[in-house]
């Protein structure tokens, strides 16, 4: 089973934490971890554009001009897309770009993610993590303390209200509950701090 320190706020070590194995223990799926990623992006995307064919344009109900005889091309519509302010050929249409992964292969991504975590050392578990206000000074006196200098997010079993108002405006710091911990944001931030009871939660959630 993985081991990682247990620190407090302050930065010093209390003790040694055993890791769920098949949780924070296995070899990261580079394959289902892209799978994640591509679903839970293309989810987030509205699909909203829209844009007029050439049966849409208003206009362009007569010929233009006799068929022969001009010396011009031949043409049929004034709304033809050759024409400026035709219509668009193949024009994109509101759509739904989402689609879901089974169950087993979001789990898998959850998995991997947290291990990839543990194998590059970027993983930071907390004895407690509380405040007494909703101060952002004394975040980032925790944030140094665990000499934290790059994006990090932190993860709580219950997220209490004092510590996300202490971090919301420290730029690259997110913090969230064990329930919305995603793939792409334990991807996209270097650093992942979980207290001891958020492991705990994550390894009876997850195992």
């Amino acid at each position: 089973m993985p081991k990682v320190q247990l620190l407090n706020m302050q930065g010093a070590q209390v003790g040694e934490i055993e890791l769920n194995e098949s949780i924070f223990g296995i070899t990261p799926n580079i394959h289902v971890l892209h799978s994640a990623v591509v679903s839970q992006l293309a989810s987030r995307r509205r699909g909203t554009q829209s844009a007029l064919t050439r049966a849409e344009v208003s206009g362009g109900g007569r010929k233009p001009w006799r068929q022969k005889g001009t010396g011009r091309a031949r043409s049929g519509s004034s709304r033809s897309p050759v024409w400026r302010s035709g219509g668009i050929v193949f024009a994109p249409k509101p759509r739904k770009y989402d689609f879901k992964l089974p169950k087993k292969v979001r789990r898998l991504a959850l998995h991997s993610a947290l291990s990839s975590k543990v194998m590059e050392q970027q993983l930071i578990v907390l004895d407690a993590l509380s405040m007494d206000q909703a101060k952002t000074r004394e975040m980032v006196k925790v944030l140094k303390a665990l000499q934290i200098n790059k994006k990090a997010m932190i993860v709580m079993d219950n997220l209490d209200e004092d510590v996300l108002r202490s971090a919301r405006n420290i730029e690259g710091v997110k913090t969230t509950d064990v329930a919305g911990m995603n793939v792409v944001d334990l991807l996209q931030h270097d650093i992942l701090v979980m207290t001891k009871a958020a492991v705990t939660k994550t390894e009876e959630v997850l195992a």
